[in-house]
């Protein structure tokens, strides 16, 4: 049932698409602006739309009549508009402060669980057998809530100067990135 092999290639796969660590710059943004980082909420978050979305995602798409590119297109928006924020120092995303929804969107949807993560979801469960895919995806959770628990002790090291230095090069690769989806994804 379980092949070693399949989970370590799954969870490698997930890892490169997720990417937690390209990501800590704009956890440490959000915690700046949210006052803290629901590790438990966005990692549980992650972990129910990762496994949805692999059991009835391409379902779900198809009943509203989305295809995947236009899927694809609003997440890059939205990482657009988070690029924009980390280069700029403006917030887009206004909530209300008593709300504290950071951990949610952006963090767990689409920084986490984004459209390329769902893509690869259904790419693997093409490629490989469920249950290794959600071991996959179990151990690349873990991984992500370290992160996030660890993200101001990573602040702390970083200092002021290597914070905001890296939150601004990271909102560059953030604008490439969208505008690579905008161009992959836009009809010939």
């Amino acid at each position: 049932m379980f092949n070693f092999k399949e989970i370590i290639s799954v969870t490698l796969i997930l890892f490169a698409i997720i990417d937690i660590l390209g990501s800590i710059p704009i956890i440490i943004n959000l915690r700046k602006r949210e006052g803290v980082i629901q590790s438990e909420k966005a990692t549980l978050v992650s972990g129910v739309l990762m496994i949805a979305f692999l059991f009835v995602g391409d379902g779900i798409l198809k009943l509203f009549g989305i295809d995947f590119q236009s899927f694809a297109m609003a997440g890059a928006i939205i990482i657009f508009l988070i690029g924009l924020e980390m280069i700029l120092g403006k917030d887009f995303f206004h909530t209300d402060p008593d709300i504290k929804s950071g951990s949610i969107v952006p963090l767990a949807f689409p920084l986490i669980v984004g459209a390329g993560t769902m893509t690869t979801l259904l790419s693997l469960r093409a490629a490989y057998s469920v249950p290794n895919i959600l071991v996959g995806i179990i151990l690349n959770l873990l991984f992500v809530y370290i992160v996030l628990k660890a993200s101001g002790w990573i602040e702390q090291r970083l200092g002021k100067a290597g914070a905001d230095i890296l939150r601004k090069v990271f909102g560059v690769i953030l604008l490439a990135i969208a505008i690579k989806l905008f161009k992959t994804n836009l009809p010939a």
